[in-house]
């Protein structure tokens, strides 16, 4: 039996409510590397170029936290 037909036979007894979770996994897989890579530089790169100001600003997490009222 090939990789192949194992994994299909495996999947038959996956439950419908885990086929989520296949889904994701595989998809992470077979994403093209070279088109996230091409998107991490354009988040980058308009980050760059945002006139905001206060772009650089930031804050410390336990701050972050009590601003969300969340625990840390």
């Amino acid at each position: 039996m090939s990789t192949r037909e194992m994994i299909n036979a495996l999947l038959d007894s996956v439950p419908e409510y885990k086929m989520g979770y296949v889904l994701a996994y595989l998809q992470g897989l077979t994403a093209d590397e070279e088109a996230d890579n091409a998107y991490c530089e354009q988040l980058y790169q308009d980050y760059l170029n945002d006139p905001d100001p206060d772009k650089h600003q930031t804050i410390s997490l336990e701050e972050l936290c009590k601003r969300e009222d969340v625990e840390l």
